[in-house]
């Protein structure tokens, strides 16, 4: 039995870095020739955040239009009013929604308006959780609202919104103004 032969070519180093130069234009060509437009457009629809996304734009993205109902006897927050380190700021979350029946708490958002990336976290429930209850740390780029959103399995949200302030920033890049 006869192996097969491999075919060695011998190339130098510059050469192979000449070859690699010369492919990457045509990898991009080549990725907008595969990949249209239209799918990257469905991405950024199907809840992909993007780089430097503003609150009001992950608002949209994560919930549409439907508009939000107050929470506050719903949804009790337990977050500092003034914070020392934005690195580590500790939440806690304890909801009286119910987590089963025809219309349970589905999930929780926790959104800081002026971080970069405004969603700090989801968290989702099922009946077999018992009661919606969180526990957890976040960080904040600065001094911002915090919103923690609950949704409905019928589509209601109902927000509470808690004003931190930050004596140092949690997040090496500046924050959005």
């Amino acid at each position: 039995m006869r192996l097969p032969t491999i075919i060695r070519l011998k190339m130098s180093r510059r050469g192979f870095l000449r070859a690699l130069v010369t492919m990457i234009p045509g990898t991009a060509v080549l990725k907008d020739l595969l990949i249209p437009d239209k799918v990257t457009a469905q991405a950024g629809q199907l809840g992909m955040p993007q780089p430097d996304e503003l609150v009001d734009a992950t608002l949209k993205r994560l919930f549409g239009s439907r508009g939000f109902q107050r929470g506050d006897d719903k949804i009790k927050v337990e977050l500092p009013q003034i914070a020392e380190d934005g690195g580590s700021v500790a939440i806690g979350i304890d909801s009286s929604l119910p987590v089963s029946g025809a219309v349970a708490l589905s999930s929780l958002y926790i959104i800081s308006d002026k971080n970069r990336r405004p969603m700090l976290a989801k968290f989702s429930f099922t009946p077999e959780c018992g009661r919606a209850s969180v526990a957890t740390s976040v960080r904040l780029a600065t001094s911002t609202d915090v919103r923690v959103v609950a949704e409905m399995s019928d589509g209601t949200l109902y927000s509470v919104i808690r004003p931190v302030r930050v004596t140092i920033s949690g997040c090496d890049l500046p924050p959005q103004s």
